[in-house]
């Protein structure tokens, strides 16, 4: 069964480098793309993706308060904030309802965050050398 991740950052490069991460760990995987907080709303509206992956620090509407909104709207769909910011962020991630891992902690922890939400579906998927 295919799974969807949401990725919403504003640096094309980041949203790439996550996506091709997780395509290579997780093969059924559907990842579709956002480049601010109001797209990652509308496109999580259209597609009601299996998880939702935000930055903090985007335009028009930040992470956090997507977050909220996504929540609101999807309260059963996790939601992790991936994001170089992290400073006091624990209280506001736990007011929401969402995870938190900082991108300095890098993609090791973010890879096994996905793992336990979205276990492999097949024994040799999700092996990788990290």
């Amino acid at each position: 069964m295919t799974k969807t991740v949401l990725i919403a950052d504003d640096s094309a490069s980041v949203r790439l480098s996550v996506r091709l991460l997780l395509q290579g760990r997780h093969k059924e995987l559907a990842v579709r793309e956002a480049f601010d907080g109001v797209d990652a709303i509308e496109k999580a509206k259209k597609s009601r993706p299996d998880l939702i992956l935000l930055d903090l620090a985007m335009p028009r509407l930040n992470g956090a308060e997507a977050a909220a909104v996504l929540k609101n709207d999807m309260p059963e769909t996790p939601v992790i904030l991936f994001t170089l910011t992290d400073l006091h962020i624990d209280f506001l991630c736990a007011a929401i309802d969402v995870d938190f891992i900082s991108k300095v902690d890098g993609i090791p922890k973010l890879l096994e965050r996905v793992d336990a939400l979205l276990p492999p579906t097949s024994p040799n998927e999700g092996a990788t050398l990290w």
